[in-house]
């Protein structure tokens, strides 16, 4: 007969951790069976989680943000609701992770643009080439994701940059683009345009 977390000591339930340790000392399948609640009538929601975070298309904890919610449903004990939990608390930590106000943010060096956008980009799986509008003194009016692409590229058309500017009001202009590989290093080639 399986276990239930009731039946587990209090040293071990996530619950009782978190208030007795802080948070910091919860394992990643501790905090995610927080989020899912329950498990299921074979195993306890910590055993869900690990389980969840096993799984094939789920390398680490940051990949939950990329797994489709009718992915996460194909799990064993992970319906659509857990699913939606799951995806809930990733998007807020994206969010969590941006600026507050990025219409306050004035860019004066690349440091200022990686703060801006590199928790938002770093773990995307395809090339996404993003324009930051700026006003006359640099301060961000609005950023815009103009081009989405493969693995290791993506198409810019040029108007459609010009255009988001002109209907912005932007002096000032900034193309960033991530690298889905994780490498840093700039590339030698050159932007390829349609």
């Amino acid at each position: 007969m399986p276990i239930k977390m009731k039946e587990l000591p209090i040293s071990e339930r996530p619950y009782e951790k978190l208030e007795t340790y802080g948070e910091k000392t919860l394992s990643n399948s501790d905090l995610l069976a927080i989020i899912i609640k329950t498990g299921t009538k074979e195993e306890t929601a910590v055993t869900l989680a690990q389980k969840i975070l096993k799984n094939d298309s789920i390398e680490n904890l940051r990949q939950l943000q990329e797994v489709p919610l009718a992915e996460l449903t194909k799990i064993k004990g992970v319906g659509r609701v857990k699913a939606i939990q799951i995806k809930a608390v990733c998007e807020i930590a994206k969010r969590m992770s941006m600026p507050l106000n990025s219409n306050k943010i004035r860019i004066k060096t690349g440091e200022d643009v990686a703060k801006l956008l590199m928790e938002e980009m770093r773990y995307l799986k395809r090339e996404v080439a993003k324009v930051i509008l700026l006003n006359n003194k640099n301060v961000v009016i609005k950023i815009v994701d103009i081009a989405f692409g493969g693995r290791n590229f993506a198409y810019l058309e040029p108007k459609e940059i010009l255009q988001e500017a002109i209907l912005a009001g932007a002096n000032n202009i900034i193309l960033v683009h991530n690298h889905p590989s994780g490498d840093a290093t700039p590339s030698k080639r050159r932007l390829s345009y349609k």
